[in-house]
């Protein structure tokens, strides 16, 4: 937008334009009420934006409101101080992996942002653009730009989506969900979606999702069975079987197994009774489950593995390794 008719905006109207851009639709009613006016006067600023040529539609009925259509001039984006600097943070941790072929293009976006916002917000890009470093896991997955774009937009729309999805297994199925959140951990980017065909939410691996499609149809919006979404995620990964797990029957609390091992396992503890617990981990990588079994052992209590040859192997090679450090006892 040229600056001139950008000058014609006042600032109310710059925040309803922001409010516009930052969801689908909105009732006359909540952006009376985001703006501190009557609806009436948000009616006059609409009508003042559509003689500016920008597209705001509106509809009638009880899901009818305003809504921000594609029109023949482009609307300043509006964004507070905290939202720059979470942008920016963004677009750091996108460039430094995890969303394949985005390198470039979040490199030339955070340029862009230095040039064109306040010199007061300058220097705190400068300093997230050079101190933010991204560590992802060895076997991060790398995903489709593109589907992620799709999927967060059925999230933000309240929107059904279909795609292919590519099991742990190989077997491909076809998926219809109605999206929820969208969630990183370990490297990896989670959708947790109610899914339709099964009648229960789910977890979904995004770099196994293909070809996603929207269906413009609206979902029913079902309440999330978790406090949130990440904790959904960390419920559902830990209740899943993958192809390595052993179980540790530790002599320990499971507040004090909880305590001893920061943040979270791949797997479940289960109290056995006062001073007793049972440990499980699973995981894909045999790697990771010997990892948390040596953070287990390492609590100092007496405790019984049960573990498959693939693990206790690692376990004893270990071992062998360890007998071999010099002691240093006088």
């Amino acid at each position: 937008m040229d600056e001139p008719r950008r000058r014609d905006l006042p600032e109310r109207m710059l925040r309803l334009l922001g409010l516009l851009q930052s969801r689908r639709i909105w009732s006359g009613a909540e952006l009376a009420q985001r703006l501190r006016v009557t609806e009436r006067t948000v009616r006059r600023d609409i009508e003042r934006l559509r003689a500016l040529d920008y597209a705001v539609t509106g509809t009638t009925g009880t899901a009818g409101g305003y809504r921000l259509a594609a029109g023949s001039n482009i609307p300043p984006l509006t964004l507070e101080d905290e939202e720059v600097v979470a942008v920016a943070a963004g677009l750091a941790m996108a460039g430094r992996g995890g969303i394949s072929g985005i390198e470039d293009a979040s490199l030339t976006a955070m340029v862009k942002l230095e040039q064109i916002f306040p010199p007061r917000l300058r220097p705190q890009l400068a300093a997230i653009s050079r101190a933010t470093s991204a560590a992802p896991g060895d076997d991060a997955a790398h995903v489709d730009p593109a589907t992620l774009a799709i999927l967060a937009a059925c999230c933000r729309e309240h929107e059904i989506v279909r795609f292919d999805y590519r099991g742990r297994g190989g077997r491909v199925s076809p998926r219809r969900v109605e999206p929820h959140s969208l969630v990183t951990h370990r490297g990896f980017w989670y959708l947790v979606a109610d899914d339709h065909d099964r009648g229960d939410w789910r977890t979904f691996r995004i770099d196994r999702i293909d070809t996603p499609r929207r269906t413009h149809r609206p979902a029913d919006r079902r309440e999330l069975p978790a406090t949130d979404a990440v904790s959904f995620v960390m419920r559902s990964l830990a209740a899943a079987n993958y192809r390595y797990t052993a179980r540790l029957t530790v002599d320990l609390s499971e507040a004090a197994v909880r305590d001893g091992i920061y943040g979270p396992i791949p797997g479940e503890i289960d109290a056995l009774g006062p001073g007793r617990c049972q440990v499980r981990l699973t995981a894909e990588s045999p790697d990771l489950v010997t990892q948390y079994i040596v953070l287990v052992a390492a609590l100092g209590a007496e405790f019984i593995l049960d573990a498959p040859p693939d693990i206790t192997g690692r376990l004893r090679r270990l071992g062998t390794r360890l007998g071999r450090i010099p002691s240093h006892d006088r």
